[in-house]
C-alpha cells in the first residue's frame, strides 16, 4: 500500500509537470514579440503579477516556513525564471514609458517580499505561525486574480461563442487545480486548498461553458489573432499558478 507521503510526492511531481506546461503557455505571444521587437498593445500586467506569486509560494515552501513542501517551492522557482525572462523580453522590447512602469512594479514588489521575508522571520518564531501568515498572503493575491477568468466567461455568455477560451487552456488550467487540490488534501494543507481549488471549480464552469457554446461559435478562418485569455495558475504553482492567478496571452486561429 502506498504511503501518504509517497502518494503526496507522486501527485506533486505532476502537479509540476502540468503546471510548467502553463508557465509556458504565453510562449507564442512571446515569440511574436521577438519576431516584430514590439510588445504592441500586450501588457506586462500578468506575468507581474505571475511574479509575485512565485515569490510569496517559494517562500511559502521553503523548509523555515513550512517544511515537506520541496515540490511547491520547484515549481514556484521554475515559475520566477520563466516569468522573468518573459519580463526582461518584455522590457527589451518596450517604450520607455512601459519600461519605467515595469521597473516601478518591480520595485514596489521586491519592497514587499522584503518587508514579508523579515517580518515573518523575526516576529514569527514556530513554522505554524510563519506558514500561516504567508499561506494567508498567497491565498489573498491568489483569490484576487482569481476573478479574472470571470471576464473571459463573461463574454462566452454574451456572445455565445468560445472563440477566445480555448479549450486545451481551459482543460489543463482544471487539471492543475485538481491536481494541486489533491496535493494539498493528502497532508492537509488549507492555504494550498483554496486556491487551487478555486482554480479546479473555475476550470470545470469553463469546460462546462465550451460545451454549451462550442456549436454556436463561429468558424474559424485563416487569419490569425494575439488574444490574452485570463487565466488562473495559483497556489503552488504560481500561479498562480499552479498556483495566483495571471492572464495567459495564446495565439487564436480566426
Amino acid at each position: 500500500m502506498i504511503s501518504p507521503d509517497a502518494a503526496r510526492n507522486v501527485v506533486g511531481i505532476i502537479g509540476n509537470v502540468i503546471s510548467f506546461g502553463l508557465f509556458l503557455s504565453p510562449v507564442p505571444t512571446f515569440w511574436r514579440i521577438c519576431k516584430r521587437k514590439d510588445v504592441e498593445q500586450f501588457k506586462a500586467d500578468p506575468y507581474l503579477a505571475t511574479l509575485l506569486n512565485c515569490m510569496l509560494w517559494v517562500f511559502y515552501g521553503i523548509p523555515i516556513v513550512h517544511p515537506n513542501s520541496i515540490l511547491i517551492v520547484t515549481i514556484n522557482g521554475i515559475g520566477l525564471i520563466v516569468e522573468g525572462t518573459y519580463l526582461f523580453i518584455f522590457f527589451l522590447y518596450s517604450p520607455n514609458k512601459k519600461r519605467l512602469r515595469m521597473l516601478a512594479v518591480l520595485g514596489v514588489e521586491l519592497v514587499f517580499m522584503l518587508a514579508v521575508i523579515l517580518g515573518v522571520l523575526l516576529s514569527a518564531h514556530t513554522h505554524k505561525k510563519r506558514s500561516m501568515i504567508v499561506g494567508i498572503l498567497c491565498v489573498f493575491f491568489g483569490t484576487i486574480m482569481y476573478f479574472s477568468p470571470l471576464t473571459i466567461m463573461g463574454k462566452v455568455i454574451k456572445t455565445k461563442s468560445v472563440e477566445y477560451m480555448p479549450f486545451f487552456l481551459s482543460l489543463v488550467c482544471f487539471l492543475n487545480g485538481v491536481c494541486w487540490t489533491a496535493y494539498a488534501l493528502i497532508r492537509f494543507d488549507i492555504y494550498v486548498t483554496i486556491p487551487n481549488g478555486l482554480g479546479a471549480i473555475f476550470g470545470a464552469i469553463q469546460l462546462i461553458l465550451y460545451a454549451c457554446y462550442y456549436r454556436t461559435t463561429p468558424k474559424k478562418t485563416k487569419a490569425a489573432k494575439d488574444v490574452e485569455m485570463p487565466s488562473v495558475i495559483s497556489g503552488p504553482s504560481a500561479a498562480a499558478t499552479a498556483s495566483g492567478g495571471s492572464i495567459v496571452s495564446v495565439t487564436v486561429e480566426r
